[in-house]
């Protein structure tokens, strides 16, 4: 299973990264199979220092910004407490990960995170059809150097009606923002 969330990473300078990040989650979270891109700050990070920490959160503004580097100004965090890390203040849940393995043959390095120590924040507020939207849409904003950009508008054309009918202002707020970013129309009459 796939699982969208973000995840802070550190340099060896200290300096904290915020990425969304899709592992996939081995049983109930015992480790995590994490994919960053070859090149990606998140990649370097975790190579350097074979240490991050992956959130479940609810704010998929957070995600949108974090996705096109909008995050002007880092969220509040605290040191993780068995990695060398930082933990995000607003989220739901959060693991730390010690990597154990990394393979460097694909443009995608794969790279197997064992859950060293987890924590909870507060419980889940779960996501609306809008919010599923935005993580999409998200998605598709990083991928801009590898899908052509009918496919991107299209795929952002399917997306607008879930964000219209059932987004708040926070996700009509991301979708835009992430539309923006790729070069789309969107949502007129929101």
């Amino acid at each position: 299973m796939i699982v969208e969330g973000l995840m802070t990473t550190t340099d060896d300078a200290g300096q904290v990264n915020v990425a969304p990040m899709g592992p996939i989650v081995q049983g109930d979270f015992e480790s995590l199979l994490l994919r960053p891109f070859q090149g990606s700050t998140t990649y370097r990070n975790l190579k350097a220092t074979r240490t991050g920490v992956f959130h479940i959160v609810d704010r998929v503004g957070l995600i949108a910004e974090a996705a096109i580097r909008r995050l002007t100004d880092l969220p509040p965090m605290c040191p993780a407490v068995h990695v060398n890390g930082s933990v995000l203040d607003d989220c739901c849940r959060w693991f730390e990960v010690q990597i154990s393995e990394i393979d460097d043959r694909q443009q995608r390095t794969e790279m197997r995170g064992e859950i060293v120590h987890t924590g909870e924040r507060r419980p889940h507020s779960g996501f609306n059809r809008a919010k599923h939207a935005v993580i999409e849409a998200a998605i598709l904003a990083t991928r801009t150097h590898i899908l052509p950009a009918p496919e991107i508008a299209q795929a952002f054309a399917w997306l607008t009606p879930a964000v219209e009918k059932t987004g708040g202002p926070e996700e009509v707020e991301a979708f835009r923002m992430l539309a923006d970013h790729v070069g789309v129309s969107v949502m007129k009459g929101v």
